[in-house]
């Protein structure tokens, strides 16, 4: 898509209803839209291309957000001219705040965008296939049963997502390698709501397949991630472990944050807590998905925003991030991470 023109049509588009500013917003502001996903292929243009194409990119961006925001700000002086009256009563506006995971959640993905990964996004509601067969998940596995599942229609294997593996699946079925993808999303299980666990949880999950991709190439991504994200002297321990969607799998824990190490009921008194889960991705799911396990490997890792959350913030309850608390919500007033 050519930039001029892409200029022109922010310029002229028709901001008049709040239709348009809808379409608008969603055109070239959210996730997603036309200039995320223009910056999400700079790292496939030569550098000196890539800068100079960035800086317009960003104008434009910039264009945009003050087209709508100026439109906006008329509209209301419209419907209140008693706004501008200086005998007017002033009252109190109250500044709003970022939510704890939104704030998380941002972060981890500028830290993986610095290394070439974008975004994807998939259907919170999913079929059997995507969210367990394509996953090398046997018939008779548990996490299929009711007590882990929600399903929306049991007969047709629709249901709520569990993880955001099936945004992978969805990438690799239509998408042909290199693949180089962050997944964010909302999941849903059917636990028992307690201090650790909930019904809905966020997770980020992230694939990487191309030719030749190691163990060595997952080990350290994931440690330049967890060394950008926690302080370069985080402690990190590997322990092998079972995913039925890669192999090998492995568990990636770090020095409690909460405690120091010495023990405390967030690591369950061992001075360690996991933070995600990673492998190679199983040959069994490239070839379910169409790509050819002879010539490609992968390799894919998840992590819970709410976990990192906890740990980033000191917040020992899983419960406050769905409850709405305002007393809980200002204290992250005019926090940036």
């Amino acid at each position: 898509m050519e930039l001029a023109a892409l200029e022109k049509e922010i310029i002229e588009w028709d901001l008049s209803t709040p239709e348009a500013q809808q379409r608008f917003r969603q055109r070239f502001l959210k996730r997603g839209g036309v200039l995320d996903t223009l910056l999400g292929q700079l790292k496939d243009f030569p550098p000196a291309e890539r800068k100079e194409r960035g800086s317009y990119l960003n104008r434009l961006k910039e264009l945009a957000q003050q087209r709508l925001a100026s439109t906006q700000a008329a509209q209301a002086h419209q419907e209140n001219p008693t706004l501008s009256d200086p005998t007017f009563p002033a009252f109190y506006i109250e500044a709003g705040s970022r939510h704890p995971l939104s704030l998380v959640e941002e972060r981890i993905i500028r830290i993986f965008q610095r290394i070439g990964y974008t975004l994807a996004d998939g259907p919170e509601i999913e079929d059997d296939w995507h969210n367990f067969s394509a996953l090398n998940f046997e018939p008779d596995h548990p996490a299929r049963d009711m007590q882990d599942t929600f399903f929306v229609d049991p007969a047709r294997g629709i249901l709520l997502r569990t993880h955001t593996s099936t945004v992978q699946v969805r990438v690799m079925e239509r998408q042909k390698p290199p693949i180089r993808i962050l997944a964010p999303g909302r999941v849903y299980r059917h636990e028992t709501i307690s201090a650790r666990a909930h019904v809905y949880f966020h997770q980020i999950e992230g694939l990487y397949v191309d030719e030749e991709v190691s163990a060595a190439d997952l080990k350290a991504t994931l440690e330049y991630f967890i060394h950008s994200f926690f302080g370069e002297g985080t402690k990190i321990r590997w322990r092998a472990s079972y995913f039925p969607f890669t192999e090998m799998s492995a568990e990636v824990d770090i020095g409690c944050l909460i405690c120091g190490g010495s023990g405390c009921p967030v690591c369950k008194h061992t001075g360690w807590v996991e933070v995600l889960g990673c492998g190679m991705v199983d040959p069994n799911v490239l070839s379910a998905c169409g790509i050819n396990p002879e010539r490609y490997a992968g390799f894919a890792f998840g992590l819970g925003v709410e976990r990192l959350t906890q740990l980033i913030f000191g917040i020992p309850d899983l419960r406050l991030f769905g409850q709405n608390n305002l007393q809980f919500l200002q204290s992250f007033r005019g926090y940036a991470l």
